[in-house]
């Protein structure tokens, strides 16, 4: 499986063939490859968003960090 296909372009393809599950108008053997695509679409969306949540936790954890380096430390002086 390539996963060349953006988050969106997945997504807008798995919805394209939810609805044509949903139309019933799709005979059994098309039925079995759709389901098919839809799994692979599933595995690229759960991939990048997975991806996407693993960067956004690192940038947040940067983030705390280098707000927790920028308190002055005249707090603690003051308190002597």
């Amino acid at each position: 499986m390539e996963n060349t296909y953006t988050y969106n372009e997945a997504f807008e393809e798995l919805q394209l063939i939810v609805s044509e599950i949903e139309s019933g108008q799709t005979n059994v053997d098309e039925l079995t490859e759709k389901i098919r695509r839809a799994s692979e679409l599933i595995a690229i969306c759960k991939a990048k968003l997975t991806s996407s949540e693993e960067e956004v936790e690192k940038l947040l954890a940067k983030l705390a960090e280098t707000t927790t380096d920028d308190i002055p430390e005249e707090a603690d002086d003051e308190e002597e």
